[in-house]
């Protein structure tokens, strides 16, 4: 049974940087993709960032050019830098994996999921 235990979670000043951190166990997670998804207050949860088995990335155009995700597979942990935080990527942020391999937009298509760090970021 594989386990994602996030952390880094916090409150943060508009214009501010986070690193969140996605610890992975049971499962040598390099074989597959890796997601964040963030929730917030009154609003479904969306598709943020991923990085595929093979290294590939794809963003939500909200955070492009300020998010980025990096894995060390030697650690089985993914991480989630976030920098020039807006007031509007206040969320409890999620990861995911997908045993496939490739990222996905669906949080349907995701086999495990991690119980959630509040990022709080005040203007």
């Amino acid at each position: 049974q594989v386990q994602l235990v996030e952390s880094g979670g916090g409150l943060v000043q508009a214009g501010g940087s986070l690193r969140l951190s996605c610890a992975a166990s049971g499962r040598t997670f390099s074989r597959y993709a890796m997601a964040w998804f963030r929730q917030a207050p009154g609003k479904q949860r969306e598709f943020v960032i991923g990085i595929s088995s093979s290294g590939a990335t794809n963003y939500a155009d909200s955070v492009k050019g300020r998010f980025t995700i990096s894995r060390d597979s030697a650690k089985n942990t993914v991480y989630l830098q976030m920098n020039s935080l807006k007031p509007e990527d206040t969320a409890v942020y999620y990861c995911a994996m997908s045993t496939s391999g490739s990222i996905y937009y669906s949080e349907t298509l995701y086999n495990y999921w991690g119980q959630g760090t509040q990022v709080t970021v005040s203007s």
